[in-house]
């Protein structure tokens, strides 16, 4: 690969350590389309073209393929591991005592190294379902968020930054109830918080939110996950390239839509984590971070384009006597206290 983006102009986001990340990473969730190999040369050839930031999760089913590919990285002297920032996260079935101990070991063998720099709790209850699965499953087991069975996770992630073998947590899929119940408890409080975001789905109140408490938002389905499974799909979602402030934005800047929405999130100030497999789409959505910006003009008509259309509903952890997945995200009555 002969173009290659100079590190100085990728713009930096800051943790409430003061460590300065990648604003944009890449994401590695192949949905039902990519299988472990097609995703890991992609991350081969995103670090070479110059991202540093790889989201990865133990769910994926593709960590020890991009293990191998870091390897192979390294044995090039492409790059560094200090050069990077990786992130995994543990998956729901893994809760338990002592489990969360096993599921950090378990990504860091199958990615090949030494410590993660981010570890995220990827949805804030146990509940299980099988990768794949189709919308209407249901785990009997499932039940609503608890604050007690929540922090019974977060310890044991504080554990993981206590014995090095990761550096900074994170939390995924929560709400503001659920942040307020539980931020007062945290020995170590969470660096960042993986959300939804999109032009569609701005969920402005929670990025302030976060914003407010240090904590950085980082941007899943960036671009409208036009690749997420079938079961994520509904006849009301909205499509985000097809938004006329986005049209009309990439018809000024000559770009596809796609790019304007990763414009548009580095802008605001999250750090959006777009997948793909094609070459010239993960140089495009890099590349778009350091250069020809959105206006203010823009960037306000593109805020006013919220739909608050959530595109991933999170439907199959649903528990029995639950109304529907609105139920996952705190309408009155549904959390548990204790």
């Amino acid at each position: 690969m002969n173009n290659r983006i100079d590190q100085e102009v990728v713009p930096l986001r800051t943790l409430y350590s003061g460590e300065k990340i990648p604003c944009m990473g890449l994401g590695t969730f192949g949905s039902d389309k990519y299988g472990a190999d097609m995703v890991s040369e992609s991350v081969y050839g995103a670090i070479k073209y110059g991202y540093r930031l790889i989201d990865c999760a133990a769910v994926y089913q593709n960590e020890d393929r991009i293990g191998m590919v870091l390897q192979r990285l390294f044995a090039e002297k492409e790059v560094e591991r200090k050069e990077l920032f990786i992130t995994s996260k543990v998956w729901n079935d893994m809760h338990g005592e002592g489990q969360v101990l096993k599921s950090c070991q378990k990504s860091l063998m199958d990615l090949r190294l030494d410590y993660l720099d981010l570890y995220f709790v990827h949805w804030p209850f146990p509940n299980y379902h099988a990768p794949g699965c189709s919308g209407d499953s249901r785990n009997p087991d499932s039940r609503p968020f608890s604050v007690e069975e929540f922090m019974g996770v977060w310890r044991q992630c504080e554990e993981l930054v206590e014995k090095g073998l990761v550096r900074y947590i994170g939390m995924s899929n929560m709400t503001i109830p659920k942040l307020e119940a539980v931020l007062p408890l945290c020995r170590i409080q969470p660096a960042a918080l993986e959300m939804e975001l999109h032009p569609s789905f701005q969920q402005p109140e929670l990025f302030d939110y976060a914003r407010k408490h240090d904590i950085l938002p980082i941007g899943y389905c960036p671009i409208g996950s036009p690749s997420r499974p079938e079961r994520d799909r509904t006849a009301e979602d909205v499509s985000d390239t097809q938004l006329p402030a986005v049209v009309q934005a990439a018809k000024a800047h000559q770009v596809h839509p796609a790019v304007i929405c990763l414009k548009w999130a580095v802008q605001r100030g999250q750090v959006p984590i777009p997948f793909s497999v094609k070459e010239a789409q993960y140089i495009a959505n890099l590349k778009c971070a350091a250069e020809d910006p959105l206006t203010a003009e823009e960037m306000e008509a593109i805020r006013g384009e919220d739909k608050n259309c959530r595109l991933v509903k999170g439907q199959v952890f649903l528990w029995e006597g639950a109304e529907g997945w609105e139920d996952l995200w705190d309408p009155a009555g549904v959390i548990v206290t204790k």
